[in-house]
């Protein structure tokens, strides 16, 4: 019996990349050029929301879009090299595409700077798309039919369950595996090295209710 198309979504920071060391970075660099103080150590423990969500904490908010539009600017300069595949997000990618499903990048990071990231190491989804966070991430999930989204926040839990599709977190990012659990996830791993195993056995699940 043929396997189930399944498409499966991915976020992209701390679920696919460890983007800490370039974030990081260009937070240094936006603060060196404005004479503003950031604490990029700080910032790159809340990653997840919109850029403007972090920019709000350090800028007043008439400066938050430009400061936005400063920091997109100088990003691909100090972010990709940096910025390392977390184990497993290739095997992750490559077991959906080996059982003959798509895979997407859903994110809330700005999409051209998503597409550099999984460009230059190599990652190979089928579609990415940026600008999106939470319950917003929905509207991607469900116009290209993907049944399972994988994050590490609290947020993409919420965007998957708008999208009504099962909810599978990592426990990369800023939450440990009880509180992802406590908020609704309904898989837990700890990496996406756990991820080829247990997603062999669920597409083989849903190829037998198929």
């Amino acid at each position: 019996m043929a396997l189930m198309a399944i498409t499966v979504g991915f976020d992209l920071d701390m679920t696919l990349i460890d983007s800490r060391p370039g974030i990081r970075a260009t937070y240094q660099e936006l603060s060196a050029l404005t004479g503003v103080w950031i604490d990029a150590d700080l910032a790159v423990t809340r990653l997840g929301p919109p850029l403007e969500h972090e920019l709000a904490y350090w800028f007043p908010e008439d400066r938050v879009e430009e400061m936005a539009a400063a920091y997109r600017e100088i990003y691909p300069t100090h972010a990709i090299k940096p910025s390392l595949a977390l184990p497993g997000a290739g095997d992750a990618i490559q077991a959906v595409r080996s059982a003959g499903g798509r895979s997407l990048v859903v994110t809330a990071k700005n999409e051209p700077h998503a597409r550099l990231h999984v460009s230059h190491l190599g990652l190979e989804p089928d579609a990415v798309i940026g600008r999106l966070w939470a319950e917003a991430k929905a509207e991607a999930l469900r116009e290209h039919g993907a049944t399972v989204y994988v994050g590490d926040h609290l947020g993409d839990i919420r965007g998957a369950r708008a999208a009504g599709a099962l909810a599978v977190s990592v426990a990369t990012g800023p939450y440990g595996e009880d509180e992802l659990r406590a908020a609704g996830a309904d898989v837990v791993l700890p990496d996406l090295t756990a991820f080829p195993a247990w997603w062999a056995a669920y597409a083989a699940g849903t190829e037998a209710l198929a």
